[in-house]
């Protein structure tokens, strides 16, 4: 069984090997865990004697299939738990990556299992990302958002594309959110923005900024 900080180092190389092509350098681990290089370097070779990460001096680590698995049940517990917390909490959307990486330790893959199975299973977090599986498996990135609709579409809400602190707080201002349920009343083509109803509530403005920045469902 992992220890929670093998778990937080695991996490850490693979978000960082998602945007590198090649071995991450334990100075960038070091930085992204705000601790010290030596520190890094012990848990790399406590990793590496569990199968979980290879390290080459002055080249850096990659993970082991065996580590990158690991990894992604983290990743998994962590957004899961994000959903949960936005969805059925009514957590605002930029409050929950903190309460969330406490949550990712929970070692009970039943519980998560059935978490996936009450959320009905969903494929990204409130930010937007993937959220793998039970066998590790990840969808592709959304591609459709609420800009593309016409009047008289509806769809539901599964993320936000931009994830500044700004766009979230003003989504919990207008009350969109995970799973809200939108209907395109009108566009207005003199400045780009949408009249949208909100859970089949009174209309509301959106601007195109906005509507860009709603990735959605079609129904």
């Amino acid at each position: 069984m992992l220890t929670q900080s093998e778990e937080n180092y695991l996490k850490c190389i693979y978000h960082l090997s998602s945007k590198s092509n090649g071995a991450i350098n334990t100075n960038a681990i070091a930085d992204s865990l705000e601790t010290k290089a030596a520190s890094v370097t012990d848990m790399i070779q406590k990793l590496a004697n569990k199968g979980l990460a290879s390290y080459v001096k002055y080249k850096g680590v990659n993970l082991t299939n065996k580590g990158e698995k690991e990894a992604l049940k983290v990743v998994r517990k962590h957004r899961l738990w994000e959903v949960f917390l936005v969805k059925e909490l009514g957590f605002n959307w930029d409050k929950v990556h903190d309460i969330a990486e406490q949550l990712e330790h929970i070692k009970s893959t039943t519980l998560i299992d059935k978490l996936d199975k009450f959320l009905a299973y969903p494929k990204f977090d409130p930010h937007g990302d993937p959220i793998p599986d039970a066998n590790g498996e990840i969808a592709p990135n959304p591609t459709t958002t609420l800009s593309i609709l016409k009047p008289g579409d509806v769809c539901t809400v599964i993320c936000a594309k931009d994830t500044s602190s700004d766009l979230l707080l003003f989504l919990d201002r207008i009350n969109i959110s995970l799973g809200t349920q939108l209907e395109v009343v009108d566009y207005l083509e003199f400045d780009g923005s949408y009249s949208v109803k909100v859970d089949n509530g009174n209309p509301i403005t959106l601007s195109t900024k906005v509507a860009e920045n709603i990735f959605i469902d079609k129904l």
